[in-house]
């Protein structure tokens, strides 16, 4: 950690074997896991809270105040867990008093230019890919993947196991285990390659396929599909899942797609 050419303030509590490359600024009350390696020019501001084995690349800004007007200064954070890799000029700002803290999980990735903004809170085993942009208070639960060049509109709920098309729009919640594209966001299937890769059974994808026929091709309202899945279709972790989902959804969930709406 003796690196003559970054600065490090005192009162940071950095892990002994931590690598720190020259031209790195870490303010005071920041905490930095073991085996963590942090590239030129990283500057990793108050309230980081930054976990094992993690790579952040040259560029990055971790835990700048949040870029929200009501913001008055209050401490809080941005928690980052183990193994996870932050490409170049990615930017994380810390909380709000709405929630004290900006999370980000174990074992994700996010690629070159990517921005989160206050009180996001992202899973484990996540990837948003370049230039995606994150507004305030997203939730996007494991295993989700958001394409390059997306933006997601504050308050948006991600789920489970959810594939997101670059460059979408994100205004509506996107239930999980399944992929989203088109203008306006659609549900376009249902996530089967990375379920199988993940070793969801064929019972298991046909079952949460059936869910989403219901949802989206029986002519249904979402209250009349909820009713009809909870019903007629046998209870397992995957269905309760997407009940709950779209059951707590505050924005309603993103549309089925036609080929009337081109």
């Amino acid at each position: 950690m003796n690196q003559p050419l970054a600065y490090v303030h005192p009162q940071a509590n950095i892990a002994r074997n931590v690598v720190i490359e020259p031209f790195v600024t870490i303010h005071k009350n920041v905490e930095i896991g073991e085996g963590t390696w942090i590239g030129s020019n990283v500057t990793i501001m108050e309230g980081a809270r930054i976990g094992k084995n993690c790579k952040i690349f040259p560029g990055a800004v971790i835990s700048a105040a949040p870029q929200d007007l009501k913001y008055a200064g209050e401490e809080t954070t941005v928690e980052i867990g183990d193994n996870t890799t932050i490409r170049e000029f990615v930017t994380v700002n810390r909380g709000t008093k709405e929630s004290n803290k900006t999370v980000i999980g174990s074992n994700c990735l996010l690629k070159a230019y990517v921005h989160m903004a206050h009180d996001c809170v992202i899973g484990n085993h996540c990837i948003l890919a370049n230039a995606a942009n994150l507004a305030g208070h997203i939730t996007m639960h494991d295993f989700a993947i958001l394409g390059g060049l997306s933006a997601v509109h504050q308050f948006v709920n991600i789920g489970t196991h959810v594939m997101i098309s670059g460059g979408s729009l994100v205004r509506k919640d996107v239930p999980p285990y399944t992929k989203a594209a088109r203008d306006p966001l659609s549900f376009v299937g249902i996530n089967s390659i990375g379920l199988r890769r993940r070793g969801f059974t064929s019972e298991q994808i046909n079952q949460i396929q059936d869910i989403y026929r219901v949802i989206y091709l029986k002519n249904m309202n979402v209250s009349q599909s909820l009713t009809y899945i909870e019903t007629e279709i046998a209870a397992s972790p995957e269905r309760d899942e997407i009940l709950s989902f779209i059951s707590k959804s505050s924005r309603g969930i993103m549309k089925g797609y036609s080929y009337n709406d081109k």
